[in-house]
């Protein structure tokens, strides 16, 4: 399940806002429910935010000794759609 992130709407106002919905809070929904609109403690209008991913970074490709190594299948093509296993 994904982790959104979500921020109050309006201003900051004490009395319309609870703590967690002024300064942003995370929540752990199904891909197929709908974002929330308010938040679950105080009614008060939240936003979703685009939060930060973390994509791994390979820092040089695998060569194929280290490819297989790793465990994978590695292939080399031969002639026009044609791949031999090394």
């Amino acid at each position: 399940m994904p982790v959104y992130e979500y921020l109050s709407e309006g201003p900051n106002d004490p009395d319309r806002s609870c703590i967690r919905c002024a300064r942003g809070f995370e929540l752990r929904r199904p891909v197929d429910r709908d974002p929330l609109e308010v938040c679950p403690l105080c009614k008060n209008p939240v936003k979703k935010i685009v939060s930060n991913v973390f994509t791994p970074r390979v820092a040089k490709p695998f060569s194929a000794k280290e490819a297989k190594r790793a465990g994978f299948t590695v292939l080399e093509k031969r002639d026009e759609g044609v791949f031999e296993k090394l």
